[in-house]
């Protein structure tokens, strides 16, 4: 029994620890708050950032990134925190608002192709993950409480993925160890248009 709440306190605290860690105001706080005497020089500086990015999210096309579109294509523009989608046909064409990684070490820009599309992703950190959080939980399995969210897309690259998330205070922000965030809704449109062998550029 004791190892059973241990359990569940380890979880418990994982999650408010990692709700925490990206805690800031919302993309969608209003003009009278971020005006308002008491917000914080730091609040100011993080909706000046938000305002920034929205003003780079923006449609682009496929050419300049790919070679073809075969398999379809997903491009993640780390600096404007967006990840775009171009259909093998060309015919569908998405633009998805994302989470990225934290730092520029936890930050990995190249090819690569999504390698297993996962239905009911279950989470285990990582080694480094575990290192820098070691009362994070060993495993959580799937559900709402996951932080992979609804869907995962394995990308060629070990431990890297396009995810859902279960906080979405993270979407548009620096705020992951390294994968790729999107919105439940999004991630699950996403998942069933890509395929495995779907070409991939972070940059």
């Amino acid at each position: 029994m004791s190892d059973k709440r241990n359990k569940f306190s380890s979880r418990r605290a994982f999650l408010a620890g990692s709700a925490a860690l990206i805690a800031s105001p919302a993309l969608a706080q209003s003009t009278a708050a971020v005006n308002s005497p008491a917000t914080t020089q730091t609040e100011r500086d993080l909706n000046e950032s938000v305002r920034r990015n929205i003003s780079s999210f923006r449609m682009l096309d496929w050419r300049p990134y790919f070679d073809n579109t075969r398999n379809g294509a997903i491009l993640v523009d780390i600096d404007s925190r967006a990840v775009h989608f171009w259909s093998e046909d060309q015919s569908v064409y998405k633009l998805y608002p994302s989470s990225v990684p934290l730092t520029e070490d936890l930050t990995r820009r190249g090819r690569t192709r999504v390698v297993l599309k996962d239905p009911e992703p279950d989470w285990r950190p990582t080694p480094s993950m575990k290192e820098r959080n070691p009362e994070w939980p060993d495993y959580v399995g799937p559900g709402p409480d996951n932080p992979l969210g609804t869907r995962a897309l394995h990308l060629s690259w070990t431990y890297y993925r396009i995810h859902g998330t279960h906080d979405t205070r993270k979407i548009g922000r620096r705020s992951s160890n390294g994968c790729i965030g999107l919105y439940n809704q999004h991630i699950e449109e996403l998942y069933e248009m890509a395929k495995v062998g779907t070409q991939v550029l972070l940059i």
